[in-house]
């Protein structure tokens, strides 16, 4: 199989998008030709799913809100069951610029990465980077990542990524449930993932609100830390 002939999937998850998913889903078909894009509705109480398929996206509708992580091993699970390639993750308000698309698949369709991380700072850029908040929080896992791995990755919590089928295969059995960014890149670099990094540039969202925008940062920045110790000593203990 040629590079060119992988099948692509786009996994959105989306809660509560509407007014960001119509556009999200049009983007994606404008900018990469011959994908499938997967809307997982996360449990939305508006017009998400409607939204989604007016613009020619597929959805798998959760009977309720289970979170980002669950939304997304969603995604990898239908990747899997049918047999795709590739698969993408792309945020679905709008905040990710789909026009990067074909960017961060490369490495995957040469066969250079297991894994690609769409990063705002890579390269300075004129695009959106979040609250300074959120900025110390990403500046904390920077640094807890590379300690106990070796692999730095500017943007860990960047939720615009590619993966190839071994990827796939790996995310479909387990995804961390909550602020699962971070603790996916540990969980890549300890199955021996190629990890790639390249410059994306993001954008404030156009309409409605983080569905994260009441968790403080200490109280990320210790869950998501204490997932990841837990995790890495599991692995040396072993254990499954």
């Amino acid at each position: 199989m040629s590079p060119a002939d992988k099948k692509i999937l786009v996994i959105v998850p989306a809660f509560n998008e509407c007014g960001n998913i119509g556009r999200t889903v049009q983007e994606i078909r404008h900018t990469i030709q011959g994908v499938d894009i997967l809307v997982i509705n996360d449990g939305s109480k508006d017009t998400t799913a409607q939204e989604a398929i007016q613009a020619g996206g597929m959805v798998v509708s959760l009977p309720f809100n289970l979170g980002i992580g669950a939304a997304v091993q969603t995604g990898f699970q239908y990747a899997q069951r049918h047999q795709y390639d590739i698969a993408v993750q792309i945020d679905g308000d709008g905040q990710h610029d789909a026009s990067f698309l074909d960017k961060i698949v490369g490495p995957i369709r040469a066969d250079e990465a297991d894994m690609v991380v769409g990063s705002r700072f890579l390269e300075k850029t004129g695009g959106f980077q979040s609250s300074f908040s959120r900025r110390m929080g990403i500046g904390f896992f920077v640094h807890l990542i590379n300690v106990l791995t070796g692999v730095k990755i500017k943007d860990p919590t960047s939720g615009f990524r590619a993966y190839n089928k071994k990827m796939i295969a790996l995310f479909s059995e387990y995804y961390p449930h909550d602020f699962p960014e971070p603790e996916a890149i540990v969980l890549a670099q300890q199955a021996g993932a190629r990890i790639v990094e390249l410059p994306v540039i993001m954008r404030p969202r156009e309409a409605g609100s983080s569905s994260i925008r009441y968790f403080k940062t200490v109280y990320y920045m210790t869950k998501v830390t204490l997932a990841i110790l837990l995790y890495m000593i599991r692995q040396q203990r072993g254990e499954s």
